[in-house]
């Protein structure tokens, strides 16, 4: 099973997928929010790239685990792109996942302008392995 997450933002979103296998998560790239909504070409070769049999989206929490002030538009955004895709869409917390990504991307010498285009992939690979490692211990009980 290939999961496809997107980190939805205003401006980007930032794209992950998993490995045939569902264990392995990995950056993609980010692509301008109003291409992934539109269809564009570029959107639709990611998904044929990696023809993904479900879309896993980070949803905004608080620190307190309550849905933050952009959960609303994500999960519409989200729904509108599982649409557009055929595709279920499942959400998994993305709290911090930003911070983690840029702290990843900053042990690896990166600048805060270098950062700034791949941030949200990386973001979207941490989250989506959470998702993939919760499924797998889930199946595990």
């Amino acid at each position: 099973m290939v999961a496809l997450a997107l980190d939805i933002g205003e401006t980007r979103i930032g794209i992950a997928a998993s490995d045939g296998s569902g264990r392995l998560a990995m950056p993609v790239k980010v692509l301008p929010a109003a291409e992934v909504v539109g269809m564009s070409r570029s959107f639709r070769y990611v998904l044929e790239d990696h023809e993904p049999d479900v879309l896993v989206c980070g949803l905004p929490k608080t620190l307190a685990g309550e849905d933050g002030p952009q959960a609303e538009r994500v999960r519409a955004v989200a729904h509108e792109v599982a649409g557009n895709c055929g595709l279920p869409v499942e959400f998994v917390d993305e709290r911090l996942s930003s911070q983690e990504a840029k702290r990843i991307l900053r042990e690896q010498g990166l600048s805060e302008r270098q950062m700034r285009g791949r941030v949200d992939m990386v973001a979207a690979s941490l989250f989506l392995q959470a998702w993939l490692d919760a499924r797998r211990e889930s199946k595990k009980a």
